[in-house]
């Protein structure tokens, strides 16, 4: 991983103690043990995808950028264009991590852990038809639901982000500023979702204020630290209050891997393309 993020060694260990430290991944997980103890007391460990992904997201090189932004495109690949992770594609990555911890990767946990990053759309049986719209840009707001028994307000939102706070520090190393709002933008964003015109509500729809309260937490930027994760928590818990986050078979209609995805290729997103982004938001909570 030093030679691939062109960092030193110390560098990349402190990346991953940092990951394990905030509770990101599971060590127990995601490295394995090896050496022989006959003949020296401290082991080497060797780790998965999902490692190198996340220190590719932290480390501050040339290199690391340049991986964040073939990341995010292979992301956006399989999200925009429909192009899920072919067998080619699997063996050329798989020959990257083969020569990056000098290990053989097992095939089936490879495809498993690609998948789960990459998994977004998989339990939508329209997502073919979906990534189509996406592409063309012809996503539409049909069918949505205007019976909204849950209005997210400012105070109600402040003391749920303190229990999220409370409940991260727990097993996450979360900074002070966590939470911390930067100046009056955040009840600007609740009161912009709120807007009403001649007594009714601009954004008619949970879908759409659902979808505007990600999006904006997300790319305003309100607090000083933990936008993404505190904007992927209040648009679950406003969908969970409206009782709007379960489609007809009982199922969580965006799952953890895909409201983490979400959430980056919101944050990675162009702001031109706001209104298509929200769309497509809006698309995957419409689907019943």
């Amino acid at each position: 991983m030093g030679l691939l993020f062109e960092r030193g060694r110390t560098t990349v260990n402190e990346h991953i103690s940092h990951i394990f430290q905030e509770g990101e991944l599971d060590k127990s997980l995601v490295r394995r043990k090896v050496g022989n103890p006959d003949f020296s007391d401290k082991p080497s460990y060797f780790y998965n995808l999902d490692v190198i992904i996340s220190v590719g997201y932290r480390v501050k090189s040339k290199r690391g950028t340049q991986f964040r932004q073939w990341a995010t495109k292979r992301l956006t690949d399989y999200l925009v264009k429909g192009k899920a992770i072919n067998n080619e594609r699997l063996k050329q990555l798989e020959q990257i991590v083969k020569i990056i911890s000098d290990t053989k990767i097992d095939e089936t946990i490879s495809q498993k852990e690609i998948e789960g990053l990459l998994n977004i759309l998989s339990n939508y049986t329209s997502s073919f038809i979906l990534l189509n719209k996406f592409d063309s840009n012809s996503l539409g707001e049909d069918n949505l639901t205007s019976i909204i028994v849950y209005e997210i307000k400012y105070n109600e939102a402040k003391f749920a982000i303190e229990g999220l706070k409370k409940q991260l520090s727990i097993t996450d190393e979360i900074g002070n500023l966590f939470g911390n709002e930067k100046d009056d933008s955040f009840k600007g964003i609740l009161g912009n979702i709120l807007q009403t015109f001649d007594g009714q509500y601009l954004y008619s729809s949970i879908e759409e204020q659902a979808a505007n309260l990600l999006y904006l937490i997300i790319k305003n930027h309100p607090f000083s630290d933990g936008n993404k994760r505190i904007g992927a928590f209040l648009f679950v818990w406003f969908l969970e209050k409206n009782k709007y986050h379960l489609n007809k078979n009982n199922q969580i209609k965006i799952n953890d891997n895909g409201l983490v995805a979400l959430a980056l290729l919101v944050a990675q997103s162009n702001p031109n393309d706001k209104e298509l982004f929200i769309k497509l938001i809006i698309n995957l909570i419409n689907n019943k």
